[in-house]
């Protein structure tokens, strides 16, 4: 499988790399990556190229790496740092010495963090650098096969020293069906998974995807153990080459991994749940990976498995407390799959975002200058009981109807058992943002 050095700013080359991804059909993929400077070429070599078009014939794992812009570059015409740009000072501090979860503000990190993974490795990795963990680097590991319900999307991020990784999955995508079909699977397909009880079930659609991943994600933490960094890297010293003329050994950081979060929204967050169960269940992967895991954070995450696997995850300490589960108020998709596809059940902490849109509705009656900043204001609260399943899929029309009726003043008071617009990423990042602090653009 080939790999390019991916360094910063050669669009063209990301250009060309986009053309030929393009051109894909299901299960193809490519890796990639954008050349130190236009000098180096601007286009990809023909040697490459050729090298690309084989990878599109056999298959494989798309890999991209991209490297955060300075501070400098963010603001050309303005103050480096300034009280509210980066959004966190000391970042890497944070994530490193938070002793308790959930940290509200970690939460705001990673509700970002999973929203814009729907972007590509570049506009993650600006996106970091602006809430506090400057001159990052990130490594984007995607795999699709659509005859499968295959669609899996990781990113690594990890630390300027390498002391933090942030191992993010990409959701459902709005536009891609595949991902729809294997959220909303009506029946799906269960896979027996060793945890615990020797009948516990996971859903067969993540299963896959988080496997589909896994072995470059657990490359990628490995170099992070190791005092490397999760890009490659490009080289002409002869000895450090393989045969392809690319670098046996990345580049070298100041610490070897010690603190790695695991996030995602939606599809993205059930794959980083089961992921971290599989890290604390599966021997060489908690031996490797297990002192450093700090915690998960989902956001708007389905159901992975049946009660039995719920039951087994629970009775470990580390998934019962420190996975936490965002649901924000009549989110559809944690209450997924349905009662159609047998029984399923969430495991760890769960908190629950209740807004009462009567209440606020009356207030921008009163006050109608406040009413953008009120309709959608309501509170976090732990959850003794986790979201339950919808009951057949009925659910599914009413949620849907629910999102056209939010974007009508007169409907948009109106109550939801369930709504998909509450499932977008961007209400998560609003309602986890700490009060008097900035957004991700520093505004």
């Amino acid at each position: 499988m080939a790999s390019v050095d991916t360094t910063r700013n050669n669009r063209q080359s990301e250009k060309t790399i986009a053309a030929q991804v393009g051109t894909t059909g299901a299960g193809k993929s490519v890796s990639g990556a954008r050349r130190p400077d236009a000098a180096a070429g601007g286009a990809l070599t023909g040697e490459v190229e050729k090298k690309l078009r084989d990878v599109l014939e056999i298959g494989g794992v798309w890999k991209r790496d991209a490297t955060a812009p300075t501070y400098d570059e963010l603001r050309p015409y303005g103050e480096r740092e300034t009280a509210g740009f980066p959004v966190y000072k000391d970042l890497e501090k944070r994530l490193l010495n938070a002793t308790e979860h959930p940290d509200p503000e970690i939460a705001h990190v990673m509700a970002t963090c999973a929203g814009y993974a729907y972007s590509d490795p570049k506009t993650l990795s600006m996106i970091m650098a602006r809430m506090g963990l400057e001159d990052n680097r990130c490594r984007m590991i995607q795999s699709s096969v659509d005859a499968m319900l295959i669609c899996s999307t990781a990113f690594l991020i990890q630390s300027k020293s390498g002391r933090v990784g942030i191992l993010c999955y990409r959701g459902t995508e709005p536009v891609n069906f595949i991902n729809w079909l294997s959220t909303v699977d009506i029946e799906p397909e269960r896979i027996g998974y060793q945890v615990g009880d020797p009948c516990a079930t996971v859903h067969a659609g993540l299963y896959r995807n988080v496997r589909a991943t896994r072995y470059e994600v657990m490359n990628a933490l490995r170099q992070a153990c190791a005092r490397r960094s999760v890009m490659a890297v490009q080289t002409d010293r002869p000895d450090a080459q393989r045969g392809d003329g690319l670098a046996s050994e990345p580049g070298q950081v100041e610490s070897e991994l010690e603190a790695l979060y695991i996030v995602g929204h939606s599809q993205g967050g059930a794959m980083a749940a089961l992921m971290s169960v599989m890290m604390r269940h599966e021997r060489k992967y908690r031996e490797a990976f297990g002192d450093r895991l700090k915690a998960v954070y989902t956001f708007g995450q389905p159901m992975i498995g049946d009660p039995a696997f719920a039951a087994a995850c629970e009775s470990d300490p580390f998934l019962r407390e420190n996975v936490i589960r965002y649901v924000y108020d009549s989110d559809v998709v944690p209450h997924l799959p349905s009662t159609s596809s047998g029984h399923f059940q969430h495991f760890g902490r769960e908190y629950h975002y209740s807004v009462p849109h009567l209440r606020n509705s009356a207030l921008a009656i009163i006050s109608p200058f406040r009413q953008g900043s009120q309709s959608r204001r309501g509170r976090w609260e732990p959850r003794r009981r986790p979201a339950g399943q919808m009951s057949g899929l009925l659910g599914l029309p009413l949620a849907a109807l629910a999102f056209v009726a939010r974007k009508f003043e007169a409907t948009r008071s109106l109550p939801a058992t369930y709504s998909i617009d509450d499932h977008l990423p961007q209400h998560y990042i609003t309602a986890l943002t700490p009060p008097g602090v900035q957004s991700e653009f520093g505004d």
